[in-house]
């Protein structure tokens, strides 16, 4: 595992109070060719809900058979539906026998009401009989808002935290332009897993195979970053909206979930630093890495000091902040505005949302211009698909603003809590 941290100033006026942000990287492995894959359970949550009627549900389960042809018999693989109840059409468990599992998956038909937590609670127990050490993942693939059953996204978000405490990963896929973007952004934020959005079936199926991408090419799990502050040195922020926790002793511990072979990730930290009155190298916080490294579920620590150098005054005035995290720290603030837009369009607010992607658009050009030549292409991308979103919330009628609501969620969600997974296109 691949970890460094790059500081956006190293250097402190002495008895001068300061903040400094710290920018991490890190990089997965890559998954070495000649091990064994270690087997993979999956669980899916398919609504069937009167709304899936037609082509929609019928794309999912086109989906759901070309990733059932793509297991290994070894693996694990149930699926539950759900509209007003849940109802288990594949018991979890190996696939020995594909054909009848692919007649069980063509058999699905629409329903009616959405109670999304009966099938949730129900899809965890079947992964929980079958997840072994290794865990395993569940996927919600949803196109309505729930009208039945739980319904607060807090809820929602409670159950998925102790289900990844089990080591079971949640990730959604919001289908279409009815589902509920903040409920399921919060289930797959709290489970650590993907949040994406499909307008089609096509897409759909797309994310859907993305998604067991990354569980077949799983080579770490349980990444957990500890945060430990030298003493009066404050945490400010966590510039990615990750689940974290202030421990007994004050450290912070960040869940960042598992990550596939040679997955990237950028965090962004950010310390209140004390006026210091002795010269010479400071620690501020020392940094603790930990996950278990697949297939072997080897535990693995890694440690990592961040410090600056407190030099005179009249030293420390030409200082030029690293143009890297710079650049991250006007880009992760685009992400913020980019985020309260979505919740704006998703409220009817059409004109805050505006103005808000209009702020993101302005401090992603400011990002650019101070970012190195080997990161513009990105921000590039990202600037791109803002423009992209901007011109579809301008689309005449709700539909548009509804739409666009959906897709800078699942976009906020890669570009902010999956930071460096690349850009989704914007359907």
């Amino acid at each position: 595992m691949k970890f460094s941290a790059l500081l956006d100033v190293n250097v402190v006026a002495l008895e001068t109070e300061d903040r400094v942000a710290v920018l991490l990287d890190l990089e997965a492995p890559a998954a070495a060719e000649d091990a064994e894959r270690p087997k993979a359970a999956l669980q899916v949550v398919l609504d069937r809900s009167g709304s899936m009627r037609g082509a929609p549900l019928d794309g999912a389960k086109r989906a759901l058979v070309d990733l059932v042809r793509r297991l290994e018999p070894t693996d694990d693989f149930g699926l539950v539906i759900f509209d007003d109840a849940a109802q288990v059409v594949v018991p979890a468990g190996p696939l020995d026998d594909k054909k009848s599992v692919i007649d069980r998956i063509n058999s699905v038909q629409a329903g009616g009401m959405t109670d999304l937590s009966s099938g949730y609670l129900r899809g965890l127990r079947e992964l929980r009989r079958v997840a072994g050490e290794s865990g395993g993942t569940l996927l919600i693939v949803s196109d309505g808002h729930v009208n039945t059953g739980l319904r607060e996204p807090d809820e929602f978000a409670s159950l998925a935290a102790k289900a990844y405490a089990d080591r079971l990963v949640t990730s959604t896929l919001g289908y279409g332009d009815g589902y509920d973007e903040t409920l399921l952004s919060a289930l797959a934020r709290a489970g650590a897993g993907n949040h994406v959005f499909a307008a089609d079936p096509d897409a759909a199926g797309a994310a859907i195979a993305g998604e067991v991408d990354g569980l077949l090419n799983k080579v770490v799990q349980g990444l957990a970053l500890t945060v430990s502050m030298a003493s009066e040195v404050a945490f400010v922020r966590l510039y990615n909206d990750l689940p974290a926790v202030t421990t007994a002793d004050g450290a912070v511990l960040i869940d960042l979930g598992d990550l596939y072979g040679q997955e990237r990730r950028k965090l962004l930290l950010e310390f209140a630093v004390p006026a210091m009155a002795g010269l010479g190298l400071a620690r501020i916080a020392t940094l603790e890495l930990r996950f278990v490294e697949l297939p072997g579920l080897v535990e693995q620590v890694a440690t990592l000091p961040i410090s600056v150098n407190v030099v005179p005054g009249d030293a420390a005035a030409g200082r030029v902040p690293e143009p890297s995290v710079t650049s991250e720290l006007l880009f992760q603030q685009a992400q913020e505005r980019k985020r309260r837009a979505s919740e704006a369009f998703e409220r009817g607010e059409y004109d805050s949302g505006d103005r808000l992607m209009g702020d993101a658009h302005a401090l992603l050009g400011d990002s650019l211009g101070a970012a190195p030549e080997a990161l513009r292409a990105d921000i590039e991308a990202e600037i791109a698909q803002v423009d992209a979103m901007s011109r579809l919330s301008k689309t005449p009628g709700p539909r548009g603003a509804g739409r666009m609501s959906k897709i800078s969620r699942a976009s906020y969600h890669r570009a902010n809590r999956k930071r460096g997974r690349g850009p989704d296109p914007v359907s």
